[in-house]
């Protein structure tokens, strides 16, 4: 993890805005986009979805990208980026806003709107490692399997109904529960013990006769990913399995996985490799602030 560059002040920026965060924080937006303007050269985009988000970072030119988002929007852009095999030349930053911002974080990004802004003006390139999937896939922070509910959505419940946004609608349902007797609905059971088959740099770490609780996998700083594999244990603890690699084979029986933000599958054999170096992160230089709220101070 080696900081590399320092940005001049006359650095064009391109600053695409993701929609979440407009509609979540339009004032931490505000202030970021305001700080970014008074530092430098800047161009702003404010994509209404998907498409128009890929095509702003295809269609940047000299500029430096800039993302105001949330994790979701940070992983959409390396994403984006690797795919249109242009990670290698991009310098990324940016300014985490929204409610998910745990993963910047864990990159080193500042979750204060104003501190972050200030990083992409004054702060150096980091260099990180990520790992590339078979699918083409980039996971920036870890890798779990199973995958871990997102503990801000409650169980059984979804973000988008049938009635979201329809207030009579979701009258009319409140009222056909009432006289329509309630079935017991059986309670999903958690996932048990998993019977996978775990490779590293083709050496097997546990294989399809052990079943295990949880595989986690996370790229390092130098070139090799650390893997944990957890036994399914009766009675005491087992302990965990743990070694480092530069690929990591996961087959067996299906499953699904949580890379970063996004949960995948079901796959039957997925295979990641470390891409050394691959992330051009601009993260605050040394005695920079790691932190910082929203407001200018």
């Amino acid at each position: 993890m080696a900081e590399v560059a320092t940005f001049a002040m006359s650095d064009q920026l391109l600053v695409v805005i993701d929609p979440i965060a407009r509609r979540t924080d339009g004032e931490s937006v505000r202030i970021a986009k305001d700080v970014l303007s008074a530092g430098a050269a800047t161009k702003v985009c404010l994509p209404e979805g998907p498409d128009e988000f890929a095509r702003a970072l295809a269609r940047r030119g000299a500029r430096r990208p800039v993302v105001i988002g949330d994790d979701g929007a940070l992983t959409r852009a390396v994403a984006l980026l690797h795919r249109q095999r242009q990670l290698a030349e991009c310098v990324l930053s940016v300014v985490p806003v929204g409610g998910a911002l745990s993963l910047a974080g864990s990159l080193g990004v500042p979750t204060g709107a104003v501190a972050a802004a200030r990083a992409v003006l004054d702060g150096v390139e980091r260099r990180l490692d990520l790992l590339v999937d078979d699918s083409d896939g980039v996971v920036l922070g870890a890798l779990r399997i199973p995958p871990i509910r997102d503990p801000a959505a409650p169980a059984g419940a979804s973000s988008v109904g049938p009635g979201a946004g329809r207030p009579w609608l979701r009258t009319c349902q409140s009222l056909v529960r009432t006289l329509v007797p309630a079935r017991s609905t059986p309670v999903a059971a958690a996932p048990g013990p998993s019977r996978l088959r775990v490779e590293v740099d083709g050496a097997t770490l546990v294989d399809l006769g052990h079943p295990v609780e949880t595989v986690s996998v996370t790229p390092g700083s130098s070139g090799v990913a650390a893997v944990e594999v957890r036994p399914a244990s009766v009675g005491a603890e087992a302990s965990p399995l743990r070694a480092e690699g530069r690929t990591v084979t996961v087959s067996g029986a299906h499953f699904r996985y949580r890379a970063d933000t996004a949960v995948s599958g079901p796959v039957r054999r997925r295979t990641w490799t470390v891409g050394e170096g691959a992330l051009r992160l601009v993260v605050p230089g040394r005695g920079g602030a790691a932190g910082g709220g929203a407001g200018v101070g």
